[in-house]
């Protein structure tokens, strides 16, 4: 299965937009194992992987640090590739996986009202960016490898294949 993911319309989406209670008023993360995925940048790719996990990440306004560190260590931790006997056991370290991170705020979408989706709920960039490279920082330290990344921002079109196929959100609203 290849996905292609296009686009990213961050600095035109408005706080005047349509304000209700979003499904994931928190930090999510959505996982997929991937034998391979890649992100491109005006034709040029900007960070690949193989085996590991491609993680699409959603920042909101109330998102914090904390956020971070309990959502890179659930992210590094998460036992969803297969052992010996076929069960999901082994985490990225056990299996050499390597991360490539993207940034996406379309992830806190509202459809709530009409067809055009609202964004009243993704970060601004003076909140995310931070947020975003802390989260970099978090889960190469967490991984004890640097991982891959996308551009915050930028027109990017992703590729991957998805194994399984495993596919896990994660929303630090769910956070104990």
């Amino acid at each position: 299965m290849i996905f292609v993911a296009e686009g990213n319309d961050l600095e035109n989406h408005s706080r005047s937009v349509e304000s209700d209670e979003s499904q994931f008023n928190h930090m999510i993360a959505i996982i997929q194992r991937v034998t391979h995925a890649s992100v491109t940048i005006n034709g040029v790719i900007k960070g690949q992987i193989g085996t590991g996990f491609l993680v699409l990440l959603g920042i909101t306004h109330t998102d914090t640090r904390e956020d971070v560190e309990w959502l890179s260590k659930k992210i590094v931790g998460m036992r969803i590739f297969n052992d010996a006997d076929g069960k999901m056991n082994l985490d990225l370290v056990s299996v050499g996986g390597s991360i490539l991170l993207i940034s996406q705020f379309t992830l806190h979408a509202s459809t709530k009202k009409g067809n055009r989706p609202g964004f009243t709920e993704a970060a601004r960039p003076d909140v995310a960016v931070p947020l975003y490279e802390a989260m970099i920082a978090q889960l190469t330290a967490d991984l004890g490898q640097p991982i891959q990344t996308g551009e915050f921002g930028a027109d990017m079109k992703v590729s991957l294949l998805n194994d399984g196929p495993v596919t896990i959100v994660i929303d630090t609203k769910n956070k104990a």
